[in-house]
């Protein structure tokens, strides 16, 4: 017994080594914090653990591609390391990035009283910490009426997008699973660069935490002082990852749909040449940040049967738009004009279809660096695409949203992307055709009722209506109005002119069930 419990002994300590071997945890509490807005918190004052670089800057245990190089480089000198970066684990230690993987990496640890109020857990966004950050959450919203990734959460929820895109500016990095999101269907109502979606579920980000954390650490210490400065570390990081998945091996590829999807395969990661790319940008080459504008649109504050507003979110780097009144063809005009280079450079920018028909989009340059554009988009159906890596649920993926990424060239890098992107009621039913010979198209029929058909579709976004409308029209083809039949066999004509009637709105989205929310029309 006296033995065994030696060697119990031994093992214990063997266990602990190289977590007592790591870097030093940084505390959060709530006297830490000082409140900046309503329910948003800094924490101006965290002090952060110097650096040790006694210990190694990859443990043995990390056995990835590239850390040969990243321990070279280390050697060399040089390079930023793991100097200012913190990591923080948002899911409670459920999937987290070693201790022994990277020694030197220093880890934030939350305070009980920070814990018992939920600030550790899920989504980020809420607290802006004075450093690098490289976290991760690998949780979703899973029980409730509209369970969904935490990416698709911040994508819809009031303030979401504003507090991804301003912790991309604050050199912040997260990651999160799709988590049935993006599998058999892309349920994702938009695009974005503000965080890394990894295509899985619980522990597929592991992977990405490791690619980051080396690429972080072979930086050039002057090229990640820059970035740092300029707020631009989260956004090279976007482009380093998307630059060197394994579908993409030129320039081209990159400014294709090959390098941006909604979520990333963890088997595509090319984790040593991300690390040699860091370890060659120059302070003076560093891209910067695209930052979008719309000038002018199509797009409506109130649209279709429920007057809901078709613009999902303004963002600097990202615009979301979703298509809900009845045209065949809308436009815009955006601008990247307010996009600066951190040097000063000249930019010349690239608007690119990522995803969509390209017989059904257009996009028209309108100055000869590309810092303005007008799109044009005609009505998508959904459309299905082989899903590499779907495994044996499902071998494609049902998409219905189109995505424009645009890039700025600085004449020594090119961009993370910004996007610009559509999204399509996918569980809606329409036909459109041409009134006339050679007309423009226009809709002829629309079935609302996708309980009826058993087709999902975001109860936060969309509704469903127990009828179809079929359009009718007079001689000179101007729309009159609707024949409309309910799923009992009702049938009534409804005016043009009821849609949007002047005195106040007939039609109202009952979210009773917030499952299925349905549409209720008043006579």
């Amino acid at each position: 017994m006296r033995d065994l419990l030696r060697f119990l002994r031994l093992a214990l300590v063997a266990l602990l080594l190289p977590l007592a071997a790591a870097a030093g945890e940084v505390t959060l509490s709530r006297a830490d914090l000082a409140e900046i807005a309503p329910g948003l918190w800094s924490a101006p004052g965290l002090p952060l653990p110097d650096e040790d670089r006694t210990l190694p800057i990859v443990g043995d245990q990390n056995t990835e591609d590239g850390t040969r190089l990243l321990r070279h480089l280390a050697g060399r000198g040089g390079i930023n390391g793991f100097a200012g970066l913190l990591y923080d684990n948002r899911d409670r230690g459920h999937s987290t990035l070693r201790p022994d993987l990277f020694p030197r990496l220093a880890r934030l640890v939350y305070a009980a009283d920070l814990v018992e109020a939920g600030r550790d857990y899920g989504l980020a966004g809420q607290i802006h910490l004075p450093a690098v950050v490289l976290g991760n959450s690998s949780t979703a919203l899973t029980a409730g009426p509209a369970p969904r990734s935490l990416v698709r959460l911040a994508m819809t929820r009031p303030m979401g997008p504003q507090l991804a895109a301003e912790l991309y500016q604050r050199n912040a990095i997260y990651i999160y699973p799709e988590h049935r999101d993006h599998d058999a269907e892309d349920l994702f109502p938009a695009n974005w660069p503000y965080t890394i979606t990894s295509q899985g579920s619980s522990g597929s980000d592991r992977r990405f935490l490791i690619a980051i954390a080396m690429t972080l650490a072979a930086f050039p210490a002057d090229t990640m002082s820059a970035l740092r400065d300029h707020g631009l570390v989260a956004p090279a990081i976007q482009m380093i990852l998307r630059r060197n998945l394994s579908t993409v091996g030129s320039r081209d590829d990159y400014l294709s749909g090959r390098a941006h999807p909604a979520a990333f395969e963890p088997g595509q990661i090319r984790i040593g040449r991300m690390v040699a790319q860091a370890a060659g940008m120059r302070a003076d080459e560093i891209p910067p940040m695209v930052r979008l504008r719309v000038i002018d649109e199509g797009f409506r504050q109130e649209a279709g049967l429920a007057g809901l507003d078709e613009r999902l979110f303004d963002t600097p780097s990202a615009i979301a738009r979703i298509w809900r009144d009845f045209d065949w063809q809308r436009e815009m005009i955006v601008s990247a004009e307010e996009t600066a280079d951190p040097n000063g450079r000249p930019l010349r920018f690239d608007w690119r279809l990522l995803a969509g028909d390209p017989k059904r989009v257009r996009i028209e340059p309108l100055d000869p660096e590309g810092r303005r554009a007008r799109i044009v988009i005609d009505w998508h159906d959904p459309w299905t695409l082989p899903a590499p890596g779907g495994g044996d649920e499902y071998d494609s993926r049902r998409h219905a949203r189109v995505d424009i990424g645009v890039f700025a060239h600085n004449s020594a890098q090119d961009s993370a992307p910004g996007f610009v992107t559509v999204a399509f009621p996918a569980h809606q039913r329409r036909s459109y055709g041409p009134v006339e010979p050679d007309g423009a198209p226009r809709l002829l029929s629309i079935d609302y009722d996708a309980a009826g058909r058993g087709v999902g579709f975001d109860p936060v976004l969309f509704w469903t209506a127990p009828w179809s409308d079929e359009a009718r029209h007079d001689l000179d083809g101007t729309q009159l109005g609707w024949i409309r039949r309910w799923a009992d066999g009702r049938e009534r004509f409804v005016a043009f002119d009821d849609l949007r009637p002047a005195d106040g709105p007939r039609y109202r989205v009952d979210r009773r069930n917030a499952r299925q929310p349905e549409l209720h029309f008043h006579d």
